[in-house]
C-alpha cells in the first residue's frame, strides 16, 4: 500500500504560542510556548498538577485554549486529527468490549485516511498472538499494546503517548521503545508523557518540564541535569561519623548518613570534596557523579516551589 511520506517542511509539527487554560480558579496551563519539530522524540515531564494532561488535551483538540494559539502541522488540532496526521495513545477512555483485538484494529485502520495493513499494525504492536482474544479479556499490559496499535493504525506525522508503558513488563517496554525509535527515524515526531523518568532519560532527544502550567525547562536530558546545578558525592568512613562537621561543608544541598556511608548532594563538588579533606576526613570508595534525570527533575521543581514560599 502506498503511504504519504513524513513531513519534511520546516513548519513546526506542534506550536504552542502563549497558551493558557483555566478551570475556575486553577490555571492549568499558563502562557505556555514551545515548538516541536519533525523527527524529534520529546518527553513531557512534570509533577501531578503541572498541566501535562491539559497540554495534551489542547494539542489533540479535546479542549480549547482560553488564550493563545495551538497549531498542529500548520493547522488547527482538530483539522490535523481529522486528516489522520496525528495518532494518540491516551490513559483515559476504555476499549470496546466484546470485540476481538483484530476487529478493533481493523476498525481503526478502516477509519484512518492513510491506513497501514492490519497485519502490519498487529505485528508492530506485538499483539498478533492475541489478535483473536476479546478486548475485555486482556491484561493491563496487553491493553496498553492494543492502544498503541490503535495509535499507529495509519501513517501519522505526529504520535502522542500518555503514560504509554504503564502495565508493560520490561521486555515489552524495550520492544515498544524500539518501535518508537523506528517511527522517529522515519521522520515522525513522538511526544510522550511519562512518570518513568529513566525512560525519558534513555529515550528522549528533548525533555520539556512543566510546573504549574509553565515551561520550567526545555533541553536534552543532559542539559536538564546540568541546569539542576548539583552533583552526587558518596563515600564510606571508618569509625564514628561526625554529622555536625559534615553539615559545615560548603555547597551542601543535601546530606544523608546511613551507618558508615555518606551521601551528599553538592552545587560545587570540587569545593565540597576539598573541604572534606580539610576536616581531616579520609573517605573510602569516593564517587562523584552527576544527578540522574529524576534527581535533577526533583531539584528543579523543589527550587521552583521554594520561590513561592
Amino acid at each position: 500500500m502506498t503511504t504519504t511520506a513524513p513531513v519534511t517542511t520546516t513548519t513546526p509539527v506542534v506550536g504552542f504560542d502563549r497558551v493558557s487554560k483555566t478551570y475556575g480558579d486553577v490555571r492549568a496551563v499558563d502562557g505556555l510556548t514551545f515548538a516541536l519539530h519533525p523527527g524529534e522524540t520529546v518527553a513531557l515531564l512534570g509533577p501531578n498538577g503541572a498541566g501535562k494532561s491539559t497540554t495534551l488535551d489542547l494539542l489533540l483538540g479535546l479542549k480549547r485554549a482560553d488564550t493563545g494559539t495551538v497549531r498542529v502541522l500548520g493547522d488547527g488540532p482538530r483539522e490535523a486529527i481529522v486528516a489522520g496526521r496525528v495518532g494518540a495513545m491516551l490513559q483515559s477512555g476504555g476499549l470496546m468490549d466484546e470485540v476481538t483485538v483484530r476487529e478493533l484494529v481493523r476498525l481503526a485502520c478502516a477509519l484512518h485516511p492513510r491506513p497501514h495493513p492490519v497485519t502490519d499494525v498487529l505485528a508492530r504492536a506485538g499483539v498478533t498472538q492475541i489478535a483473536d482474544r476479546k478486548v475485555n479479556k486482556l491484561s493491563g499490559g496487553q491493553a496498553q499494546r492494543v492502544r498503541f496499535a490503535l495509535a499507529t493504525a495509519g501513517d501519522s506525522d505526529l504520535i502522542v503517548l500518555d503514560e504509554p508503558t504503564t502495565g508493560m513488563d520490561v521486555t515489552t517496554r524495550q520492544a515498544f521503545w524500539a518501535t518508537m525509535r523506528e517511527q522517529a527515524a522515519q521522520g515522525r515526531t513522538v511526544l510522550f508523557a511519562t512518570h518513568y523518568l529513566e525512560e525519558a532519560d534513555a529515550i528522549a532527544d528533548r525533555v520539556l518540564v512543566l510546573h504549574r502550567g509553565r515551561l520550567l525547562a526545555d533541553g536534552t536530558a543532559a542539559e536538564i541535569k546540568a541546569k539542576a546545578g548539583a552533583r552526587r558525592i558518596s563515600f564510606d568512613l571508618e569509625g564514628p561519623v561526625d554529622r555536625a562537621a559534615l553539615d559545615t561543608l560548603p555547597a551542601l544541598s543535601a546530606l544523608d548518613v546511613s551507618g558508615q556511608t555518606v551521601r551528599i548532594r553538592s552545587t560545587d563538588a570540587d569545593a565540597t570534596v576539598h573541604a572534606l579533606y580539610g576536616l581531616g576526613v579520609y573517605p573510602r570508595n569516593l564517587e562523584v557523579a552527576g544527578l540522574g534525570l529524576e534527581q535533577a527533575f526533583l531539584t528543579l521543581t523543589a527550587a521552583e516551589e521554594a520561590k513561592r514560599v
